[in-house]
């Protein structure tokens, strides 16, 4: 192959994938992957892919001096500084297709088996609320009343994450144990625990860079009885009184639930750094 359309495949190559990063951006799908901090470094890369791609499109057909001299080779034979050992269309291949697949057929969202491998189903004792408790001033019901806001049916609104993690933290836990609440999440089968079928539990994912290293905050949903029916993966939004049991010799985050209904998914599907 001319080492011209080389330079062309090549070049087109480097523009599809500013044009994935770009579209990733504009389309919004960037907030499914990244955390606020890393996505304006994700555009900037698209950016100068795009530059790098269009330089080398229109600079493909131009000749330019490798700075070594050619004059003793036989024949005037030149040899050229572009082969490889790879055929250029199977290498165009191996870096487009996978990127044009993952877009493709993505779903922006994890499976089951995925969540359960991220923590779904993990006892809160196995994740680490240090830094949450560090973080926090010595707290009251009182002092944890005045910082919520209180819905008109009498429930505080609390985040999954606080919730999660005042299992690990004894003076949170105790002060927030008996509580009113609601919160959201996605609405998933509780796989374990559930001899009864009367639980559901609620999660969301917290994402420290991007989709890789993220892991999933749930809690479980008590009803008492038969859990309505919705969706697997719906968002809901839940109300009722906050307790941790101690199940299985392990404190458990439970909310034994009095409302619960569909929701809007938040802007942000996922919890970030901040």
């Amino acid at each position: 192959m001319k080492p011209e359309l080389r330079r062309i495949l090549f070049a087109i190559a480097v523009l599809v994938w500013a044009a994935v990063l770009l579209y990733f951006h504009a389309s919004g799908r960037i907030t499914k992957y990244l955390a606020p901090d890393f996505r304006p470094i994700a555009f900037v890369g698209g950016l100068g892919l795009a530059v790098m791609g269009l330089f080398n499109l229109l600079t493909a057909r131009q000749q330019a001096d490798c700075g070594h001299d050619h004059s003793g080779e036989e024949g005037g034979h030149v040899h050229d500084h572009e082969t490889s050992d790879m055929h250029p269309i199977t290498a165009l291949l191996l870096m487009l297709l996978p990127v044009g697949f993952s877009v493709a057929w993505t779903k922006d969202e994890y499976s089951a088996a995925a969540l359960a491998r991220k923590g779904l189903y993990d006892s809160p004792s196995q994740a680490s609320p240090s830094f949450l408790a560090n973080a926090m001033p010595p707290l009251t019901r009182e002092e944890i009343e005045k910082s919520h806001r209180k819905t008109p049916e009498g429930f505080y609104e609390f985040s999954l994450m606080e919730l999660f993690f005042a299992t690990g933290d004894r003076e949170l836990q105790t002060a927030i144990d008996g509580m009113k609440v609601e919160t959201e999440g996605r609405w998933i089968e509780e796989k374990t625990r559930n001899p009864n079928g009367t639980r559901k539990r609620l999660y969301r994912l917290f994402i420290t860079c991007c989709a890789a290293d993220s892991r999933a905050i749930p809690i479980i949903l008590e009803f008492g009885k038969a859990p309505p029916d919705f969706p697997e993966n719906e968002w809901m939004k839940v109300s009722g009184t906050m307790r941790f049991p101690m199940e299985e010799g392990i404190l458990h985050p439970v909310l034994m639930v009095e409302q619960a209904a569909p929701t809007e998914p938040p802007y942000e599907e996922s919890f970030m750094r901040n």
